[in-house]
């Protein structure tokens, strides 16, 4: 059993829901981050999304779009955030992944296999690396379940797990490919609504969840645009778990030259604080 089905397995037992925030690596430094990762879990994280800049963050909003660009501004790639792990593993065991656009992994496989044109080899390292440095898995927001079959393959071989998206608008038949390649959770986003359109979101992420349990065992977390901890109640009515990105990257950039771990640990702390049973 995978670090990440363990961390489920014991919520379910104890009857409570999970807690996933989202940082991007490097964002104000790798330091920071390295120190970020402690603070989370002890924060109460279930585990950790750890979100790889990437020079063209298509899918990210302004604020993530934002911390992506102060993190390349350090001119670092792959090989230093999962040292980055590797040194936050001596203080915290809490599951960590890696939520990444495909091309940064596939330049890290390139840069470490130059034998050949076959992307495998490479893949074969990255996945060695990963799980030597501490990462549990790997969401890749760009690979689409129809192309990730050979991934997901090398990374289940090195006992890692392959986190999928998942949106209102994805179709049965995605749904029953993500449900027979994902392992550890699947990660429910609603796109659907705008800022205010509260109530709206709710309705489809919850419908969302209730399609994938006809597919699938797998935990489901829930993502999109949660800032509050009633919002985080919301959530943990219906899913296993909520996921909060930008409301955490937006106070890392608030924080400034401030204290960042301690803003950012205060925050998570509120949002989570007294709904922990919530089962």
């Amino acid at each position: 059993m995978s670090r990440i089905a363990a961390t489920f397995a014991q919520l379910k037992r104890d009857h409570r829901r999970g807690f996933i925030p989202f940082i991007t690596a490097g964002d104000p430094d790798l330091e920071t981050t390295r120190k970020l990762i402690v603070e989370l879990a002890q924060a109460g994280a279930t585990l950790i999304e750890l979100g790889v800049p990437f020079t063209d963050p298509m899918a990210d909003g302004p604020v993530i779009q934002r911390a992506s660009e102060r993190a390349l501004l350090h001119d670092f790639g792959i090989a230093e955030i999962l040292q980055t792990v590797a040194e936050a593993r001596k203080q915290t065991q809490v599951p960590i992944i890696l939520f990444s656009y495909f091309n940064p992994l596939l330049q890290f496989g390139v840069k470490e296999n130059a034998d050949g044109p076959s992307a495998l080899p490479g893949f074969e390292k990255l996945a060695r690396a990963a799980k030597e440095s501490g990462v549990d898995g790997i969401l890749v927001t760009d690979l689409v379940p129809e192309e990730a079959g050979e991934f997901a393959s090398v990374l289940r071989a090195h006992g890692l797990d392959m986190i999928f998206l998942v949106a209102p608008t994805s179709t049965d038949e995605r749904l029953q490919m993500v449900a027979e390649r994902a392992s550890g959770f699947i990660y429910a986003v609603s796109r659907a609504g705008i800022t205010g359109a509260r109530e709206e979101m709710s309705v489809e992420a919850e419908k969302l969840v209730r399609r994938v349990r006809r597919f699938s065992d797998l935990p489901v977390a829930v993502g999109f645009g949660i800032s509050k901890p009633e919002q985080v109640a919301d959530v943990w009515r219906y899913a296993e778990a909520a996921v909060v990105g930008s409301a955490i990257v937006a106070e890392i950039e608030k924080a400034g030259s401030g204290d960042v771990v301690s803003r950012v640990g205060q925050f998570v702390r509120k949002l989570i604080s007294g709904h922990l049973i919530g089962a």
